[in-house]
């Protein structure tokens, strides 16, 4: 958008294997989209272990005052530095949105946690705050329900900002036709390839639709399944009983570009279990799916391009992929023309910044 634009972070990054890991040391550094990126270890001393639990780092204020920022976009706000921030945004007239990613069913759950500190300590500051803050963004309905139910912060300052795709990157991928290279690379180029994964424990799912698709796999000989990520210890030997199928292709676990490619390649996305943001990548592509209902979290339904599952079983994901398969693939074909011309325009990273910032005038 020609803004130029720096990121302060913690130390809480992510190995080569997908699992948060903490770097060795504060350092500043420039991404490949050419962002430049701080990153602050908690303040130190006898309190270092409270510091890292509620968030105060070290050299955060002089940090930000030499990036001199014109538009403060704050992820989650409940970090005990956030009084200082907002100071410091109050005195420089600095526009300040802030987005929220949690919920009761992530975050919350124990007493301490609801009562102490969502329901006492960032409610209060979000009362104190919320008059300079230009906007709060929940990433799902669920999490705007969540910022006027634990924070009562007023219906007006409250608004969904989805989570999406690069689409760039996406756009560039489907160029370089990597969907028809995976299909040619896994012997599936004229096959339905169903795609799941993530994740891979019991909260998941994945064991349920490895079950349902082997019911159906007889009827439908030209589809495949393809399952990638890791495998959680408790439901290995489960998995590897139902991965051990003809049809069925276990990949393992993909970064998330690799992630982005399978999903270009894929007819159909079925996640059954729990929410991650793989679900707002798979609808920016432009691809149909399948996802366990959640109150709040029915956004990725755009008009048709999803389904969801309502109950934890292997019955009712049989039901719902045999009406998508079949011979005459209307509801298929149905689904499709959604997901290509709603879901890639409302999961775009192009479009969702453009929203994000929009009272700024750009």
């Amino acid at each position: 958008m020609g803004l130029d634009v720096s990121i302060i972070a913690s130390l809480v990054s992510f190995d080569n294997h997908g699992k948060p890991c903490l770097l060795d040391g504060a350092k500043t550094y420039y991404a490949n989209d050419g962002y430049k990126v701080v990153r602050l270890n908690y303040k130190g001393g006898a309190l270092g272990r409270l510091n890292s639990f509620i968030r105060i780092y070290e050299n955060l204020m002089p940090t930000l005052k030499a990036e001199k920022p014109d538009v403060l976009f704050i992820h989650d706000y409940s970090f005990m530095d956030i009084i200082p921030v907002m100071k410091y945004a109050k005195e420089n007239n600095i526009k300040v949105f802030v987005d929220c990613h949690t919920d009761y069913i992530n975050s919350a759950s124990s007493w301490v946690s609801k009562h102490i500190f969502h329901h006492i300590i960032w409610r209060k500051i979000g009362k104190w705050m919320v008059n300079d803050v230009e906007m709060f963004y929940g990433v799902t309905p669920l999490r705007c329900d969540f910022l006027k139910d634990a924070y009562h912060l007023p219906d007006n300052k409250v608004e969904l900002l989805r989570m999406g795709i690069d689409d760039d990157y996406f756009k560039e991928r489907k160029q370089l036709n990597v969907g028809e290279s995976l299909r040619k690379e896994l012997s599936i180029e004229n096959e339905f390839v169903i795609l799941t994964g993530g994740k891979i424990d019991y909260l998941k799912n994945i064991h349920l639709v490895l079950e349902a698709f082997r019911n159906i796999s007889s009827k439908y000989p030209d589809a495949t399944l393809v399952v990638f990520g890791n495998i959680d210890p408790e439901v290995k030997v489960e998995m590897e009983r139902l991965l051990d199928f003809p049809k069925i292709k276990f990949v393992g676990w993909l970064s998330s570009n690799q992630i982005m490619d399978y999903f270009i390649m894929a007819d159909l996305i079925i996640f059954p279990g729990t929410h991650s943001v793989l679900w707002e990548q798979a609808i920016g592509t432009g691809t149909p799916a399948v996802f366990k209902y959640w109150k709040g979290i029915d956004h990725v339904d755009v008009g048709g391009n999803s389904r969801f599952l309502y109950k934890d079983s292997v019955e009712e994901i049989t039901l719902t992929l045999d009406d998508i398969l079949k011979d005459d693939k209307k509801v298929y074909n149905e689904m499709l023309h959604k997901a290509t011309t709603i879901g890639r325009e409302e999961f775009s990273y192009s479009n969702i910044a453009k929203e994000s910032i929009k009272s700024i005038g750009i």
